[in-house]
């Protein structure tokens, strides 16, 4: 009895053991787990070879030494492994990582494209495209329309130059870039895209739907009032065809009895330098028309043809949509008083643009310098100011009413009520 139970102790003895050597372990294994989960966390984020595309000790002379781009691929790899929404394309993580850097310089206009984004921008610099025909752009980190172009369905639609976009269809535009709204709103022609506004002097928000359209853009048009005796020329857009019809413009005005003449830039958004400095040029003749700085020495861009329109008194009409190329003939005219300047605020892009295409059918725009007119005043996000100051609103809007022009016509048959240069005089109308 003896023998037995001693023998019965002796088997108790070593499951206890067991149980508690066990339950250590499991513990101690647990413990090891998370650690070495964790451990095995950092290095699955850290492949070898695409982690160690840079070092510590191994900077490039164009990074700086704080630069490790062993983070770019721990992120890279986190998202790829532990995002809950799987599979992540390689491409769009590459593509957003190309947009990020490029948006880094905070400039609303040095943009990466996608293909599809820069087939969309090629088409728009073609002069023939489907969408609403309005110009947008960023003003305080917030969308808006610079210029409704002529006869296009963003005009009939009632779009004004300054109206802030909030929606597109039902996506909100708060840190949307303008090449990302471009590719919400254009679309089909017969498609219909709604735009929620808000504009100064209403009380709410105003839904706009617009039916877009095959839009082709007519750039210049010209008229003679016999009456009058003054001759309007009226710029939509500087594009490759505007040259010429302004050569034809000029010519039929120099042969008529003209005493004045109004270049109506308003909600013109711009287009090609060196149509813009050849419109210049019919008054400033072959003086310098606007000067471009950027890293390096300055450029200056001189006039290309005789100044047949210097004698002629003439007032240049501004808004707040009249952008880039505007700005530069408006600019020079002022400077040189060869024209008043009569209108609103212009919006204040005067800055270059360097267009690459890249090897997959993508391509980057980077801003690569600013322009000054020729006295040295700064355009980029000031823009010009008028020499007389004239609203148009929208009640004069919808009372087919135009201060501005009226005032030209007045500052052309009375001379004398042009203010001194430099002097911005506001009229109330």
């Amino acid at each position: 009895m003896m023998d037995n139970q001693s023998n019965q102790s002796v088997v108790k003895m070593p499951w206890t053991v067991v149980i508690l050597v066990t339950i250590l372990f499991v513990v101690i294994a647990f413990a090891s787990g998370i650690f070495l989960g964790r451990q095995q966390g950092i290095r699955s984020a850290m492949p070898a070879g695409e982690g160690r595309v840079l070092s510590q000790g191994d900077v490039p002379d164009f990074l700086a030494d704080d630069v490790d781009f062993r983070m770019f691929w721990d992120v890279w790899h986190l998202v790829k492994e532990i995002y809950y929404e799987q599979p992540v394309s390689d491409k769009d993580l590459y593509y957003g990582a190309v947009k990020g850097m490029v948006a880094a310089t905070d400039d609303p206009y040095t943009v990466f494209f996608e293909p599809q984004e820069a087939e969309s921008f090629k088409s728009n610099l073609d002069g023939s495209f489907e969408g609403i025909g309005a110009e947008i752009g960023l003003r305080d980190d917030q969308l808006q329309i610079i210029a409704p172009l002529p006869g296009t369905p963003a005009e009939k639609a009632g779009l004004m130059p300054g109206d802030r976009i909030l929606l597109i269809d039902e996506t909100e535009t708060a840190g949307m870039t303008i090449e990302e709204a471009v590719m919400l709103i254009r679309g089909e022609a017969d498609t219909t895209v709604v735009l929620t506004i808000t504009r100064d002097g209403l009380d709410d928000v105003l839904a706009v739907p617009i039916v877009r359209g095959k839009i082709t853009i007519d750039s210049l048009k010209w008229e003679i009032d016999d009456e009058l005796q003054i001759a309007t020329i009226s710029i939509y857009t500087f594009n490759g065809d505007t040259n010429r019809l302004f050569i034809d413009a000029i010519n039929e005005i120099s042969a008529g009895d003209v005493q004045g003449l109004i270049l109506d830039l308003r909600s013109n958004p711009g287009g090609l330098l060196t149509t813009a400095v050849n419109v210049a040029s019919a008054w400033t003749g072959y003086e310098p028309v606007v000067i471009e700085k950027g890293m390096g020495e300055e450029q200056v861009f001189k006039g290309t043809i005789a100044p047949r329109l210097a004698s002629l008194p003439t007032v240049v009409l501004v808004n707040g949509g009249s952008a880039s190329g505007s700005e530069i003939v408006a600019g020079a005219l002022q400077d040189y008083g060869l024209a008043t300047v009569v209108g609103t605020q212009t919006f204040g892009k005067g800055s270059v643009q360097d267009y690459r295409e890249l090897t997959d059918g993508s391509a980057v725009k980077i801003t690569i310098a600013q322009w000054l007119t020729p006295l040295g005043r700064g355009i980029n996000k000031t823009g010009i100011t008028p020499d007389i100051i004239v609203d148009y609103t929208l009640e004069d809007f919808n009372a087919q009413l135009d201060p501005q022009k009226d005032k030209a016509i007045e500052v052309i048959q009375h001379p004398e009520i042009i203010p001194a240069a430099g002097s911005a005089e506001e009229t109330v109308e």
